[in-house]
């Protein structure tokens, strides 16, 4: 009898569609009411965005390979957030230089962590979990645990806004994962980044130029946590210097369920949007319980181990 095999991104999406339904089920939850099925499903997908553009670099220095990952990512969340909130400081002709600024500094986090770890040969969990507590230190002195500025409104209008009923949001995610698809997919970076990913020996041998590429890789990686941070005061209007310690692990963890292999040289940023969609859904859910934070944190934690076992199942049967 031939087994129906179901890709990560699938699983996940049925994973999500299935955490919906129960949280329907639930006494707060919407039951058969449509017109609020439809509200929490679509606020939902906007708070998934977030978590997504964040966990998009931790997809590509994951699929890069050699034990790639980024525990940075919270940390320039926040540094991006705290430079968007002072740069606009309520205008609007400040955003752009503010998305900018956010774009750059990212952009060098990442740069300087690839650097460290291809030229001083420092493992990416060393040397991103080391930048992190640099740039934490270096909030600490900018701000002095005061931050000082405010959201312009058109951050605002453009990220909440309903176009054709849907909230900018959700439009900007569609347009990102367009673009991170054809990123992956369709140039030669993406087909590079697949190629160290698998075997950089190969690679290297195939005439990639591997270096070049993994720095350039944790420098993109490091400028799309910068966007991250960019959207999400734009969306909460408010900033602290923690802003972006939610959104490290949820971030790896959503690469992982979305069926990335953490080992390198496969995976989607479709599957990483299907994660980021899970995860968003079970925070939900286990808010709606009203359970506690430490409850969370094991839920989370133990979803992640049962689909990468899952998934690491099927691709022995596959073998």
């Amino acid at each position: 009898m031939k087994r129906i095999a179901i890709s990560p991104p699938v699983a996940a999406v049925l994973l999500a569609i299935v955490l919906f339904v129960l949280s329907g089920l639930l006494p707060n939850g919407f039951g058969s009411d449509l017109g609020i099925a439809r509200a929490q499903a679509t606020n939902i997908l906007r708070l998934a965005v977030f978590l997504g553009v964040v966990a998009a670099g931790q997809t590509l220095v994951i699929i890069s390979g050699s034990e790639g990952i980024d525990l940075s990512a919270g940390a320039v969340v926040t540094l991006s957030a705290i430079i968007t909130y002072s740069i606009v400081n309520g205008r609007n002709a400040n955003v752009l230089p503010a998305l900018l600024a956010a774009l750059l500094v990212g952009a060098l986090i990442g740069l300087i962590n690839g650097l460290g770890i291809i030229f001083l040969t420092i493992s990416p969990l060393v040397m991103t979990l080391g930048m992190a507590g640099v740039v934490s230190g270096l909030i600490l002195i900018i701000t002095q645990g005061n931050v000082r500025g405010a959201i312009a409104p058109g951050m605002t209008q453009v990220i909440a806004r309903p176009v054709a009923g849907v909230p900018g949001a959700i439009w900007i995610w569609i347009v990102f994962g367009a673009l991170m698809w054809l990123l992956l997919q369709r140039t030669s970076f993406g087909k590079q980044l697949f190629a160290i990913g698998t075997n950089r020996i190969t690679a290297r041998l195939s005439g990639v130029n591997v270096t070049a590429m993994a720095i350039s890789t944790y420098a993109v990686a490091g400028m799309l946590a910068g966007l991250g941070g960019f959207l999400v005061v734009g969306n909460t209007g408010v900033v602290h210097i923690r802003i972006g310690d939610p959104f490290l692990f949820p971030s790896i963890a959503a690469v992982a369920v979305g069926g990335t292999l953490l080992t390198g040289g496969k995976g989607s940023y479709f599957g990483t949007m299907a994660g980021a969609l899970v995860l968003t859904l079970l925070t939900s859910l286990l808010t709606t319980m009203q359970m506690p934070e430490s409850v969370r944190r094991m839920v989370l934690g133990a979803t992640l181990l049962i689909m990468i076992s899952i998934y690491g199942r099927e691709r022995r049967l596959r073998q």
